[in-house]
């Protein structure tokens, strides 16, 4: 059962990203620059941004210059945890089963050390507000051993989120501004 609040603060999380990301174009290449405050990691998962998500490809372009593999989540059906494929910026993609940009069948399916995730929002005690679809809660359920950061910019943060029981928290977050660990409740 969702909590009633989630749909409407979806709504305004959605309005304020929007706006974020048209008044913050360069924000992705500024939290690329706090590329080594993250946890370290041999394996790191991406995304494909969409819409106004902010876009992971600098951060994974530093990381990997620093000598990170990256991987890129993969939707096969839409009641199952994603599985990950390996990736490099520029590699071909096709549409998932969730509608996202994905590597090809061929790519190698990889086990991420860290998973940057999107988000709408998020708050300091590791609550995060995705899209709603429950893609990113059923993976981390399935991987409790990867690290997992919220990526965002950093006027995404909410005092509170409301927690259900399926949600996963996240360890952290990266921002413009720097990575900032959730605080234990």
């Amino acid at each position: 059962m969702t909590h009633p609040d989630k749909p409407a603060l979806r709504a305004e999380a959605r309005a304020a990203r929007r706006r974020l990301a048209s008044v913050e174009p360069l924000a992705a290449e500024r939290v690329a620059s706090h590329a080594a405050q993250l946890p370290s990691a041999d394996l790191i998962a991406f995304y494909c941004a969409i819409g106004s998500e902010l876009d992971p490809e600098p951060l994974a372009r530093a990381l990997i210059a620093a000598g990170a593999a990256a991987c890129l989540p993969v939707a096969m059906e839409r009641d199952a945890p994603m599985i990950f494929r390996r990736w490099t910026p520029g590699d071909p993609l096709e549409v998932d089963a969730a509608g996202c940009p994905a590597p090809l069948p061929l790519a190698e399916v990889v086990d991420p050390d860290l998973i940057i995730t999107p988000l709408l929002a998020f708050d300091d005690f590791g609550g995060r507000l995705g899209q709603g679809g429950g893609y990113y809660d059923r993976t981390f359920a399935a991987r409790p051993h990867a690290i997992r950061i919220g990526f965002a910019f950093a006027g995404q943060r909410s005092a509170r989120l409301p927690m259900e029981s399926h949600d996963i928290p996240l360890h952290g977050v990266l921002t413009e501004v720097g990575y900032t660990a959730a605080r234990k409740v």
